[in-house]
């Protein structure tokens, strides 16, 4: 390609509304470029990015089976209500009508497409199994659409749907597909893992998300250093560790005046946070109240809170003046001992497996020390509620649990019957009888992948694309083409030579200086830079640079030395 025939726009100033590099090294090369609140246009250069990632990921979805069709982004009312989630996917839809007065939604996901369109044509276990796919625009109105294209409203998803007899059948197609989600982040040439996860609103009982590791990333990862444990830490477990000992300290009410959080607390008796016991106070399924005791380091997980049979979902947290009214005390003196006796009260493991411990009293101002399970409180129950910490045994007890920030690129889903059982899909198996099938989802961010890729992989100068993904592999630039026809000629030939190898190479024919030329070759990222001048010339050298190297080297000016250094 001769860029003076291809559009690029770049800019050395970082526009006001990026927050984070890959939002602004994507504008400032000329990737994208702005509409509206998360939306955003893929110029050109942008555009041959996002084919190379939609391309390395369609080629693997072939290879392990599936195929790829195309649905409608624009979906009837109607199949949502048929699943129940109609009402539940709440404000990020986009819901709209026609001129008819019917009900639509922008897509966000095709689980109740994908199953409407099998049901049509489904009929025998003799159909099954079978894995489809397609790559399309999705649509979620964000509240606070941000950090450019890994925040946007539209963008780019592939999403598989994959149907099943029995539930070995999806397990095994769940496999198929981490195994080829996994050579997808290879071939990206990304730091990535593969964490377990909590499903969210997608539901099934069993997921994983793919996390491309960087600093800008909005989930916290917990992973295993000396295992091979990794997780979301919202979906991370935790377990009882040890026995607890016995009591050997007396009950004692102390006077905390305006103490009323846990590091107060701890600060004014000076007791360690983990010696603490705090109480918090949620709404009960089906009405009252819960109070969940944790361990004053620890902070409350409220997916598996929420997941609890006894406490509402979602999470409610109760009032502050309702706490008053039922426990005698303002929020920050609770406590297990003397708590309500019709409250139900859930430990978390560690807040169960302390003894001789600092507790609210239930009367402001007051707090308890050596306080007792058993002996002076109890507990109804022991259960995982909390968030794993930096620093906690492994929960497969194989090494020690440390904190990554990571960029979701990628989730798989096993749905189980949620989406087929509620909309009626059925097939006969070998006996004639109608079952319902087992289903799979599995999802990446095609267009996310591109923002995470920079997030993980740049200088101060710019992008440093893998070669697997960059818009070209080799850029040529010519110092001073337009006076030297034997530049001219020898960047004509490698161009020409590179081109009819199979390269993909860039040939800056657009009559910049050095210093400019060199600047966009850093800020758009193209991995092999090969700068020919009548200096070089003058000793049959071209004078090469890889984006990562710290110095430019002299090679033999033939193509043979050219690809050697493409590897």
């Amino acid at each position: 390609m001769r860029l003076s025939r291809f559009p690029i726009a770049t800019t050395k100033e970082t526009p006001a509304d990026a927050q984070v590099i890959s939002h602004q090294l994507m504008q400032r090369a000329g990737y994208i470029r702005k509409l509206g609140a998360g939306l955003y246009t893929w110029m050109p250069i942008g555009k041959r990015v996002l084919a190379k990632i939609e391309n390395i990921v369609r080629e693997e979805m072939n290879a392990a089976g599936a195929v790829e069709c195309f649905m409608p982004s624009i979906q009837p009312a109607e199949l949502w209500q048929e699943s129940g989630r109609w009402e539940t996917m709440g404000e990020e839809m986009l819901r709209l009508k026609d001129r008819h007065g019917a009900e639509f939604c922008y897509g966000p996901t095709h689980e109740e497409v994908i199953v409407h369109t099998v049901r049509q044509d489904v009929r025998s276990y003799k159909q099954l199994p079978f894995n489809i796919y397609q790559i399309q625009t999705k649509f979620r109105d964000e509240r606070r659409p941000r950090f450019g294209i890994m925040r946007a409203r539209e963008f780019l998803m592939k999403d598989a749907y994959s149907f099943h007899m029995d539930a070995e059948s999806l397990e095994a197609e769940y496999q198929n597909m981490r195994a080829a989600y996994v050579r997808i982040f290879i071939r990206l040439g990304v730091d990535f893992r593969a964490v377990t996860a909590d499903s969210g609103n997608i539901g099934g009982a069993k997921s994983e998300e793919f996390h491309v590791l960087a600093g800008a990333g909005e989930d916290l990862l917990a992973v295993a250093e000396g295992g091979s444990y990794a997780a979301n830490v919202e979906a991370a477990v935790t377990h009882a560790v040890g026995e607890r000992s016995q009591p050997t300290a007396a009950l004692s009410k102390v006077a905390t005046p305006g103490k009323k959080t846990c590091e107060q607390v701890s600060n004014f008796l000076k007791v360690p946070l983990d010696a603490k016991v705090k109480l918090l106070v949620v709404k009960a399924e089906g009405g009252g109240l819960v109070a969940i005791a944790l361990r004053g380091d620890h902070q409350l997980n409220e997916i598996k809170a929420a997941k609890h049979p006894k406490i509402a979902s979602p999470l409610i947290m109760a009032e502050p003046a309702e706490v008053q009214r039922v426990f005698g005390a303002e929020v920050g003196y609770l406590g297990p001992v003397g708590a309500p006796a019709d409250i139900l009260l859930i430990a978390d493991h560690a807040a169960a497996q302390l003894a001789d411990f600092v507790c609210g009293a239930n009367e402001n101002d007051q707090h308890y020390t050596g306080a007792n399970w058993q002996r002076d409180c109890a507990f109804t129950e022991a259960c995982d509620l909390r968030m794993i910490a930096e620093g906690d045994a492994s929960p497969d007890g194989i090494g020690t649990i440390k904190f990554y920030r990571g960029i979701e690129g990628g989730h798989i889903f096993q749905l189980g019957q949620k989406y087929t059982k509620a909309m009626g899909f059925t097939v006969l198996n070998e006996s004639q009888q109608a079952v319902t099938p087992e289903m799979g989802c599995y999802g990446i961010g095609v267009s996310r992948l591109a923002a995470a890729v920079i997030e993980q992989s740049h200088d101060a100068n710019g992008i440093v694309w893998p070669d697997a993904i960059a818009p070209w592999r080799v850029l040529i630039c010519p110092i001073g083409a337009d006076k030297s026809a034997a530049v001219k000629e020898a960047s004509e030939k490698l161009y020409a030579d590179l081109a009819a190898a199979g390269i993909e190479v860039a040939l800056d024919d657009r009559g910049q200086r050095p210093g400019s030329m060199f600047a966009d070759a850093d800020l758009i990222g193209i991995p092999h830079r090969v700068v020919i001048g009548d200096k070089g010339l003058a000793t049959q050298q071209f004078e090469y640079k890889h984006r990562k190297g710290a110095a430019a080297e002299m090679i033999p000016a033939t193509l043979e030395a050219v690809l050697a250094k493409l590897g």
